[in-house]
C-alpha cells in the first residue's frame, strides 16, 4: 500500500527526517510515534505533499508520489487531518463535508454556476453521501450545526469525516486524540477500527501511547528524525531504545 524508502528532508542544516524506511500493508492501522520533535508530522507532510523530500521515495500502490502536489496526491487516494483543527468555522457540518467531496465531483465551474442537470444530480448525491458520512462518524443530527459551535470532540470527528469524504484509500490522522477526554478517546478508537473495516488503511501519529498501543497493528518509532524501532505494539513497548527515548524526551 505505502512504501517509504530512505526518506530524508533537510531544512538548512537541520535534518528533520533521516533515511526513514517503513512499509504499510493494505488494511493496517499503522502508528508513527516518538518524542516531541522526532519528525512525525514532517513525515506526514511529505506523504501528503506539503513538503518535498530532499531524497528518498514514497510509493502508493506501486506509484511514486514524492514530489507531487497535494491535490494530485489527494486524487490518488490520500487524505489527512491536522494537529490543529482545520475546519471552515462559518460553515455547517454538512457544508464542511461537501468541501471534502469536491475533488471527487466531475462537474466543473460552468455547470455548477448554471445548475445543469448533471450538476444537480451530483449535488443531491453529494449531500446524501455527506449525511451518511456524518452518521458514520457519530454526528447524525448535526448537519446544520456550524463547526465553530460544535464541542471540541465533535470538531475532531468532523475533520475526520471531511477527510473520509474524498474516498481515500489511505487516511493520515495527525494526533486525532489530542485534547480529548477518556470517553471521547474510546469513541475515537472505535471509529478508527470501524474505518479500517471499510478497507481504508490508516497511518496514525499520536502522543497518547495507551491509545496507540490499543488500536495499531504495527508501530514505527522515530527519535531525532531516525527510526529507532519497528514492530508490533507489544514488541515496541518493551524496546529499550524506545523506553530511553521517551524517558529522556519531553512527552
Amino acid at each position: 500500500m505505502l512504501k517509504v524508502q530512505d526518506l530524508t528532508i533537510r531544512f538548512g542544516g537541520l535534518v528533520a527526517v533521516d533515511g526513514l524506511n517503513f512499509e504499510i500493508q493494505k488494511g493496517e492501522i499503522f502508528g508513527l510515534i516518538g518524542p516531541n520533535g522526532a519528525g512525525k508530522t514532517t513525515c506526514f507532510n511529505m506523504i501528503s505533499g506539503t513538503f518535498k523530500p530532499t531524497s528518498g521515495s514514497i510509493e502508493l500502490n506501486g506509484k511514486r508520489i514524492d514530489g507531487k502536489q497535494m491535490y494530485q496526491i489527494n486524487k490518488l487516494g490520500v487524505a489527512r487531518t491536522y494537529q490543529n483543527i482545520n475546519l471552515f468555522k462559518t460553515m455547517t457540518a454538512l457544508e464542511n463535508i461537501l468541501v471534502g467531496q469536491h475533488a471527487r465531483l466531475s462537474c466543473g465551474l460552468p455547470s455548477s454556476v448554471l445548475k445543469m442537470p448533471k450538476e444537480r444530480r451530483e449535488e443531491t448525491q453529494a449531500k446524501r453521501k455527506a449525511a451518511e458520512i456524518l452518521e458514520f462518524v457519530g454526528l447524525k443530527g448535526k448537519e446544520t450545526v456550524l463547526s465553530n459551535a460544535m464541542p471540541y470532540g465533535d470538531q475532531r470527528l468532523l475533520e475526520i469525516a471531511r477527510a473520509l469524504a474524498s474516498d481515500p484509500c489511505l487516511l493520515l490522522l495527525d494526533e486525532p486524540a489530542a485534547g480529548m477526554n477518556p470517553t471521547e478517546k474510546n469513541q475515537l478508537a472505535e471509529l478508527i477500527l470501524k474505518i479500517r473495516e471499510t478497507g481504508i488503511t490508516v497511518l496514525l501519529v499520536e502522543h497518547d501511547m495507551k491509545f496507540v498501543m490499543g488500536i495499531t497493528d504495527e508501530i514505527c518509532v522515530l527519535n531525532y528524525g531516525k527510526r529507532i524501532a519497528l514492530g508490533k505494539p507489544e514488541e515496541v513497548q518493551k524496546n529499550e531504545d524506545v523506553i530511553a527515548a521517551y524517558l529522556g524526551g519531553d512527552d
